[in-house]
């Protein structure tokens, strides 16, 4: 920009103003995030508005909570970051470490319970169901907790755990403990976790947008009973 041609002390008031923008800028970043929080959780047929969202959500809440602690962690201030997360997990039962690394319209739904160890990695559009657990199964220092790719979904009461990766677009059941990777747009379920659906396959029920439908029951006699267990893959 050529100042001869402003006015007088026009280019300070042009450098105050870059710096003013600088300065908001993160606000901005910090209110669009929360914007597209809001309404990744709308998502959700429960939500009637955005002001329940924001008021009644708790797994809006301890991702906002998160983001302020990982700030802190980031900054080293280890304390001040683990007195932010646990203040979270009280109000929300909830447990996000600071220094877990968390991606984009990460969705917590219902999220009792729910715990992410400090070594995790957590992709974009990840949905995680209540009860689920990514842990480690050593003590040593380092990456210990597992990769979680994009588009991950994670059933009522799983457990993964140790320096794994599930791929992007898989999928894991309910109640399952996965201690293996899983690849890609693949699903696993069990104890431990196995691989029983592959990309291209995929298990009904376990789809967020939107979770698809349990089918009707059909009447059956005792013996059939553990057969359509094994069968049903709804959560």
């Amino acid at each position: 920009m050529d100042f001869t041609t402003q006015p007088e002390g026009a280019h300070f008031q042009i450098q105050n103003q870059q710096k003013q923008n600088l300065n908001a800028l993160p606000f901005q970043r910090t209110y669009d995030g929360i914007k597209r929080l809001v309404s990744t959780y709308r998502a959700d047929p429960a939500a009637k508005s955005n002001l329940e969202v924001i008021l009644a959500y708790p797994g809006f809440h301890a991702v906002i909570f998160h983001q302020l602690s990982s700030r802190f962690y980031d900054r080293r201030m280890y304390v001040t970051a683990r007195v932010i997360s646990h203040i979270a997990r009280v109000l929300t039962g909830i447990e996000i470490h600071p220094g877990a690394k968390i991606g984009k319209r990460l969705f917590i739904d219902h999220g009792f319970g729910v715990v992410i160890g400090e070594t995790a990695e957590v992709g974009d559009d990840v949905m995680l169901y209540q009860g689920v657990t990514l842990g480690s199964t050593t003590k040593e220092r380092g990456k210990r907790h597992p990769t979680v790719g994009d588009r991950v979904v994670v059933g009522a009461g799983a457990t993964v755990l140790g320096d794994i990766s599930l791929g992007n677009d898989s999928r894991v059941g309910a109640g399952a403990v996965v201690v293996h990777s899983v690849p890609a747009g693949a699903t696993a379920v069990g104890i431990p976790g196995k691989v029983v659906k592959t990309r291209g396959d995929r298990m009904p029920g376990l789809e967020f947008e939107r979770i698809a439908a349990c089918p009707e029951p059909k009447p059956m006699d005792i013996p059939e009973a553990p057969i359509l267990a094994q069968e049903s893959w709804c959560i």
